[in-house]
């Protein structure tokens, strides 16, 4: 038998209970093992506060552990007259160990707690994205390694413009995507406060010990105002979409490229045949789907960021139910980047690379520049030497292409790209990641003991 935590007795019209229930009771499934550790935490600091006895607060651990294993076979259920995850928890409580469960939402509101289970669904989550991230730099770096040196055209204004490498353009990938991770570590950074203790954004005259839940769930930091707490729900997750949306901006722009760079007219690259789709009614048809998809999903990535801003614009303080409706694009935001970054490396794994299509592409126009450079060298004036080589196009001698990009040794450049570096400091991130994700499972592994 369900019942609504704010219920006071009458009958609830069933198409308002629909309409404001929402999906609400389908996305809290991605919540339930953060609720339960939210309430886990919560009890303890019941328990220490006295407003849980020891048998109390054995009952209720007891039972939330039980909803923990339920959940992990998926017999957990969350039902629409339930409307959300803490209604479902706390009326299974009640219904398996009567008083003490009623207990459980001392000091609590349901506001600070879907708060809560959405910071911790988020910090678990970013750190699934930074490493998955770091995994696709790895796969960049191993291909930029391989073929450091092999020559290919750069291009302005969709133009051949100058000699480049394959090194130089996958390692301007992999430089784009460790900016985008130090963005993700700010949402990180943002997210990684405790909202527990702040009730209904007004805080409560009970004595709750934030310190204490906030070094049980392993939090950086307790969100300090009671008040913020709501006022920054959206405000985090535009951050950590925000982030997101610049990962899959690079991605985007590397599927672009791929995109012309296996057409027919260049045949720079291609996929391996188990990568690619066909059509249902051209036999010769080999698609390049999986590229053209991860530019469509970069678009969906902006969308669900300009949805979130705009449910959450001039909003007054304190809570709104507005605020439901951002569940859904953080989450398939979250799980779309995710999924894509994963098909990005599969795809850098598995390019084929056709390096005298590339070589014979340079052709010899796209050494102007360096020629205007070759009399700059001798004392000429640059545009003097500008001058002279623009007469001359078409009528200049062929250059060597590999000692042109070998020769450009300035920081940065083909012959100077610091893949060292770069693979040193893909190495040090991943540390950093893994020590945060095994401090996170250590704090939720001594909690449920």
């Amino acid at each position: 038998m369900t019942n609504k935590l704010w219920n006071k007795g009458h009958i609830f019209d069933k198409e308002i209970e629909k309409f404001t229930v929402g999906e609400d009771y389908l996305l809290d499934y991605k919540l339930i093992k953060y609720d339960l550790y939210g309430s886990i935490a919560h009890t303890m600091m019941l328990l220490k506060i006295n407003i849980l006895n020891k048998t109390e607060y054995a009952k209720l651990k007891k039972g939330l552990k039980n909803i923990l294993q339920l959940d992990k076979k998926k017999k957990f259920k969350i039902a629409l007259e339930d409307e959300d995850v803490h209604t479902a928890v706390e009326n299974f409580l009640v219904g398996k160990i009567g008083i003490a469960g009623k207990k459980i939402h001392t000091g609590r509101s349901r506001n600070d707690q879907v708060s809560l289970d959405l910071k911790l669904y988020t910090k678990d989550a970013l750190l699934e994205i930074e490493t998955a991230v770091l995994n696709l730099c790895e796969e960049m770096i191993a291909f930029a390694g391989k073929y450091e040196n092999t020559p290919m055209p750069g291009y302005t204004h969709m133009q051949k413009a100058m000699p480049s490498s394959i090194g130089l353009w996958m390692c301007s990938f992999i430089e784009s995507l460790l900016d985008d991770l130090e963005l993700v570590k700010v949402a990180y950074e943002q997210n990684d406060q405790n909202p527990l203790g702040s009730a209904a954004g007004y805080g409560t005259s009970i004595e709750l010990d934030r310190e204490f839940t906030t070094e049980l769930l392993g939090f950086k930091k307790v969100q300090n105002n009671v008040l913020y707490v709501q006022n920054s729900r959206g405000k985090i997750e535009l951050s950590v979409l925000s982030a997101l949306n610049q990962v899959m901006q690079t991605i985007g722009k590397l599927s672009t490229d791929l995109l012309l760079f296996t057409m027919s007219e260049f045949d720079y690259f291609s996929l391996p045949e188990e990568l690619c789709t066909g059509s249902s009614i051209m036999p010769q048809k080999k698609n390049c789907d999986c590229l053209e998809l991860l530019k469509a999903k970069s678009a969906m990535i902006f969308g669900y960021l300009m949805q979130v801003n705009s449910i959450i614009s001039n909003l007054p303080s304190g809570y709104s139910r507005n605020f439901q409706l951002i569940k859904k694009p953080l989450f398939e935001g979250i799980e779309m980047a995710l999924e894509s970054i994963d098909i990005t490396a599969l795809v850098v794994k598995n390019l084929v690379v056709y390096e005298d299509k590339l070589a014979s592409s340079c052709t010899n126009e796209i050494f102007a520049a360096e020629k205007a450079y070759e009399f700059v060298k001798k004392g000429i004036p640059f545009r003097e030497a500008y001058k002279n080589v623009a007469e001359k196009i078409g009528k200049m001698e062929d250059s060597d292409v590999n000692k042109t990009i070998l020769s450009m040794k300035t920081i940065g450049n083909t012959g100077n790209l610091g893949l060292n570096k770069l693979a040193e400091k893909i190495k040090k991130e991943k540390k950093l990641v893994l020590y945060q994700d095994n401090c996170f499972k250590k704090k939720i592994k001594n909690l449920l003991k």
